[in-house]
């Protein structure tokens, strides 16, 4: 559905050839928008602005959406729209299951990847980002119709397995009782015991070898240990009401036969060569070049990513991939889309994103962090949180605090501000949501109907449904920018136009037509408030 600003501003432009940079008006009397698209002519055209304006008024083909447009001042132009064209439009966003957000014309194939623990290790508050983020995206691509696929990038491969299983087996620990808090204090004995004994270190590294050769008994040992990972994954996945499932696990170790044969297709483009032992890929305009296989015949997490895009992109199909990952890691994989590029895997069909996102701060501005430096556990701040309200208003006072930023800056985590109902926060949004369907709940009880909206005569009710009809413009927006700080933004400017809708336009106690049809837009604007939190993976409560 498109919104009625754009509409307006699409007319305009057919008429003046330049955006007229709509704007609302700053007083009631002077209709919705106002534009001074005539004053910027005037210079060009050499003509005074008020005559610009008149040509603009009597050219643009508005009738059908606007009251007769006014000239005012030196030349600002007035809009006011129909009041029956607003009643309209709200009555479409009650009616459409998704309150007006439009499906994409051509639906794409979309590959995130985010959240991406590290196998016997706690989620930490990075991984809190990184999993709320990527949530947020998976839910406004899908809500338009396109194919999403999520991917969960563990970390369940590498040197550290050895080590780990090396250490079971030293200890004579029974992994599959293990909890994912006990496998953490496994993982931190090993990694002393592998840095003061040369011995085990040695029998570590041996222990690599018999894992990537199949060794069965190691194998078991790492499947058992991934297992006891993912029941902690799933159960804080659940209690942070994410989309994440076992189904969407695509861990480092997936891609491990792939390595030897990606790098040897490098080799014969000409675009691996060999540097000091080691297989690189040199980058014009890159001080450092991309290892892809260490001269020990070892590989890293560049020669993973790039099995991992031409994966996405051969064999999953995707046409859009979205990282999700910790802003120090843009240069990374900056690197890892150009290699791709270079290499065929990335075609210019298909759009790769780095979504890289700021740090944590607490209340001091510093980095958040336990006493001993070391990164707050994610299930220690939902602890924080949920101490001070319910855990679902905690929840949707963290999610929302993240998104409501802009995802590269660095944000403030004040469990005071996140949790108040005032302000613009997660818990006001879902207690506007919670208030107005209080009123429908009283409505219904006294058996009234209400299916359209038929009459804004107030001032306060026409801003409400004119800002209900712009819902589904702002889900594109974040669908291409993935910003969805605009999004936050947007359903607090509902929730601001409802309060004041409430305190100038009695619902209940109006009477007739005005009653039903303000009805109407309350279950309009319920609608818009529950989708859109949806959206951001916050619950939209019935009570508060």
């Amino acid at each position: 559905m498109l919104s009625l600003p754009s509409l307006l501003a699409s007319r305009f432009e057919a008429v003046t050839g330049v955006d007229p940079e709509m704007r609302p008006a700053t007083k009631p009397q002077f209709g919705h928008f106002q534009s001074n698209v005539a004053l910027r002519l005037a210079k060009a055209e050499g003509k005074p602005p008020r005559e610009i304006a008149a040509r603009i008024v009597a050219e643009a083909q508005l009738d059908d959406l606007c009251e007769p447009l006014e000239i005012a001042g030196p030349g600002f132009i007035n809009i006011r729209i129909k009041a029956a064209v607003l009643a309209e439009v709200a009555s479409q966003v009650l009616d459409d299951d998704l309150a007006g957000i439009n499906r994409a014309p051509e639906p794409q194939t979309v590959v995130i990847d985010y959240s991406a623990p590290n196998v016997a290790k706690q989620m930490h508050v990075g991984h809190l980002r990184s999993t709320i983020i990527g949530d947020c995206f998976a839910r406004v691509l899908s809500a338009q119709g396109n194919s999403v696929i999520r991917q969960n990038h563990i970390g369940d491969w590498g040197t550290q397995f050895g080590m780990l299983v090396e250490q079971v087996l030293h200890e004579g620990t029974d992994v599959a009782g293990l909890t994912l808090v006990e496998a953490e204090a496994l993982y931190r004995r090993a990694n002393l015991h592998f840095k003061s004994d040369p011995a085990f270190a040695d029998a570590a590294l041996v222990r690599v070898v018999a894992l990537q050769s199949g060794d069965a008994e190691t194998n078991q040992i790492w499947r058992a240990l991934i297992a006891v990972s993912l029941a902690g994954f799933n159960e804080t996945y659940a209690r942070l009401g994410v989309l994440l499932t076992d189904d969407d696990i695509a861990g480092e170790s997936g891609y491990n036969a792939d390595l030897p044969l990606v790098l040897e297709d490098l080799k014969a483009q000409g675009l691996a060569v060999q540097d000091d032992g080691a297989w690189c890929v040199f980058l014009e305009g890159s001080e450092t070049p991309m290892i892809v296989q260490k001269r020990d015949g070892g590989f890293g997490y560049s020669a993973t990513d790039l099995a991992t895009i031409r994966h996405r992109v051969g064999t999953l199909g995707a046409d859009r991939i979205i990282y999700v990952v910790g802003t120090p890691q843009a240069h990374h994989f900056a690197q890892v889309f150009a290699v791709c590029r270079m290499a065929g895997y990335l075609p210019e069909r298909v759009r790769a994103e780095f979504i890289g996102f700021g740090q944590v701060l607490g209340a001091d501005g510093r980095r958040f962090a336990t006493r001993e430096g070391t990164s707050v556990l994610l299930a220690d701040l939902l602890v924080a949180a949920e101490a001070e309200v319910a855990p679902s208003i905690a929840l949707a006072a963290i999610k929302y605090a993240d998104l409501s930023n802009s995802l590269h800056k660095d944000y403030v985590f004040d469990v005071q501000r996140m949790v108040a109902t005032t302000g613009n926060t997660g818990p006001y949004l879902q207690y506007a949501h919670a208030r107005v369907s209080q009123i429908l709940r009283k409505a219904e009880a006294e058996g009234f109907a209400f299916d359209r909206v038929t009459l804004l005569e107030e001032h306060a009710e026409q801003q409400l449904a004119l800002l209900l009809s712009r819902f589904g413009e702002v889900v594109d927006d974040v669908a291409v920018t993935l910003q969805p700080h605009r999004l936050c933004g947007y359903l607090y400017d509902v929730a601001t136009a409802l309060s004041s809708f409430y305190e100038q336009c009695p619902v209940l106690r109006s009477e007739g037509e005005v009653k039903t049809s303000r009805l109407a837009l309350c279950a309009a604007t319920q609608k818009v408030l529950a989708v859109g939190l949806d959206l951001l993976g916050i619950a939209a409560p019935e009570r508060m």
